[in-house]
């Protein structure tokens, strides 16, 4: 008896009305162009947008976006990949070793302090925006710049595990250290983060998935208005000067950044 009441109550919660739909529409569309040219996920963007202004249950904020992630980032790629800009080595290595550093950091995102380690993301993506007005942009080369593992290595394992932290994808943190620490050409730098965070999503759909945290209903809502917009996006990625890109990333990045710590302070 029990049981079935927390079951009614959860299928309550996860009622949707007909303008929260078109909100969801709405902001899958946005953050979908957005990843595409960004070379992000957008989970990160998506809940407290979910919450916010679409009223979804917090539990279903956080999960639904990370399923939709899938199909958004790989209706991206196909366009990046037709240029040749993705960097398999990078993308393979990050996935890798980013998935069991994404499992170890969602179970220990119980013990950690999740507010005030989310705050401090939000500084550091504000701090990564920042960076991308100083100095000149790597220029963009037609063959696939060689990396050291190493290097690799320290991006994969430190942003997996704080993905898992925070439930992200860690897109958003990816494409700016590929660029800014790796010193990859812009646009192979977005088109590579956009698939890690494709693989880095699968291990927290299937946690959540268990869980039965995810509105399916809010995935293809997202996910309907994302992927051609996200295609959208990427082809104009692809036509942009890296120069201007930087500066679009970087403006984007201070706007997140700043966005996730307003969110933070005055919602948590």
């Amino acid at each position: 008896m029990q049981l079935s009441l927390i079951v009614l109550q959860i299928k309550h919660s996860f009622e949707i009305s007909d303008l929260s739909k078109i909100t969801i529409l709405i902001i899958g569309a946005t953050v979908g162009f957005l990843s595409g040219l960004l070379g992000k996920g957008g989970s990160a963007v998506t809940t407290p947008a979910l919450q916010i202004f679409a009223g979804i249950n917090p539990f279903a904020a956080l999960a639904s976006p990370l399923p939709a992630t899938l199909p958004t980032t790989i209706s991206a790629s196909i366009a990046y990949n037709k240029e040749k800009l993705i960097n398999k080595k990078v993308v393979l290595v990050c996935i890798l070793l980013g998935i069991p550093a994404t499992l170890i950091g969602s179970f220990y995102s119980h013990w950690l302090g999740g507010e005030t380690l989310m705050i401090l993301t939000g500084l550091f993506v504000l701090a990564l925006g920042l960076s991308f007005f100083v100095g000149k942009p790597i220029p963009e080369s037609d063959k696939i710049t060689i990396i050291r593992l190493w290097k690799v290595i320290t991006v994969a394992l430190p942003v997996g595990f704080l993905a898992g932290l925070l439930a992200n994808s860690g897109g958003v943190l990816f494409g700016p250290l590929f660029i800014r620490y790796l010193k990859m050409p812009t646009k192979q730098a977005l088109a590579s983060s956009l698939l890690v965070a494709a693989g880095l999503a699968i291990p927290g759909t299937i946690a959540h998935w268990y869980l039965g945290h995810i509105d399916w209903e809010v995935v293809l809502l997202l996910s309907v208005s994302s992927i051609p917009f996200s295609y959208l996006g990427a082809k104009l990625a692809i036509h942009l000067k890296s120069i201007i890109l930087e500066r679009i990333f970087g403006f984007m990045l201070i706007v997140f950044g700043a966005f996730d710590l307003w969110y933070n302070l005055v919602y948590l």
